[in-house]
């Protein structure tokens, strides 16, 4: 079965890649080249500039797959592109959304794939959202074979923490050098994070699946974890402890907002603060089998191991640590007052 991943390398999609070819899959990734995948030499690569639709049918030509699957899809303008590109040319076409297009704030915590899409915090929500109702016309219109998959938290080659890291060190760094971080609300807020090995076992079941077409599914891991969990156990893979301290998301959201980091709204109010459980009944049912079996303890342990394996993987942004510093100045500030 040919599979077009377009990204390929990506912290989920470097997992999809790997077991996919280890599944039989014949995998080609359409990206730019920055990152190429040299230990899986059985991939092939074609180099373009999704946003360059000549780059693209250039590389394409008269190519067809059995699935195509868009790790890097954000906005709707991006699916009426791969409708132009795809259409009649595969016989699945796979939208990577996000868990956070779910209802915010949650009328139930429990979540399934009938719980309302809806985000008025993020516009990153809110244009998946926008790409998946896009979608889901182009199946019941123009028989356009979708499925539309929603990560949640899914971490690798990234540190999936709230506030203070993702593709850096720098959580990391202020723990062992014993500096205080900061934890949205009490710590004891319920989310699930999720290794992308789990992932990708989900995802590739559902790769080829005629039961997936016109479905949408999450895939994540059935652990709960509270954030203040989530916090030292990344302190504890570092081999030191977390000097946590709690603050309010809405305060937390201000003070990065003055910062120039509207952003932090979002991660938060509308993703991070809310608790969330997921039921992946649904996955399980279409895609026999399917287990999150890494749990988080052990994953970021991997993760630190990962980016400790290469000094230029342990960079410390500058701007991280000044928000947390900033933030939990102000909040200092202000129990002084009180």
């Amino acid at each position: 079965m040919k599979i077009l991943f377009i990204g390929g390398t990506g912290n989920i999609s470097g997992a999809c890649t790997a077991l996919a070819t280890r599944s039989g899959f014949e995998v080609t990734h359409l990206n730019r080249g920055n990152r190429r995948a040299e230990l899986l030499p059985q991939v092939t690569t074609l180099q373009a500039d999704m946003n360059s639709k000549k780059q693209v049918k250039a590389v394409l030509k008269d190519k067809v797959f059995d699935v195509v699957a868009n790790f890097i899809a954000f906005t709707p303008s991006d699916i009426e592109r791969d409708f132009e590109l795809f259409n009649g040319k595969t016989g699945q076409y796979i939208f990577i959304s996000s868990a956070s297009a779910y209802q915010k704030p949650l009328s139930n915590p429990v979540v399934s794939e009938s719980t309302p899409l809806k985000n008025p915090f993020w516009d990153y929500s809110r244009n998946k959202i926008a790409c998946e109702e896009r979608l889901n016309q182009l199946y019941r219109e123009k028989d356009f074979p979708i499925t539309i998959v929603r990560p949640s938290l899914t971490y690798d080659t990234v540190i999936p923490v709230a506030i203070g890291s993702w593709d850096d060190f720098t959580i990391v760094d202020r723990m062992r050098k014993g500096k205080e971080v900061v934890v949205h609300g009490d710590g004891t807020s319920l989310w699930t994070i999720t290794h992308s090995r789990d992932f990708a076992k989900g995802f590739t079941g559902l790769l080829g699946n005629q039961q997936a077409i016109g479905e949408s599914f999450h895939i994540t891991s059935d652990e709960l974890l509270n954030w203040d969990q989530i916090y030292q156990a990344v302190a504890e893979a570092a081999g030191t402890t977390a000097r946590i301290v709690h603050i309010g998301s809405e305060f937390i959201c201000r003070v990065a907002k003055k910062m120039g980091q509207e952003w932090m709204w979002g991660n938060l109010l509308g993703d991070k603060s809310v608790s969330t459980i997921f039921d992946n009944a649904k996955i399980k049912r279409v895609v026999p089998g399917f287990q999150a079996t890494i749990p988080f303890k052990t994953g970021i342990m991997e993760t630190i191991r990962w980016f400790e394996a290469d000094p230029s993987r342990m960079k410390i942004v500058d701007e991280n640590n000044r928000l947390i510093d900033t933030i939990l100045m102000k909040y200092k500030k202000a129990l002084e007052v009180i």
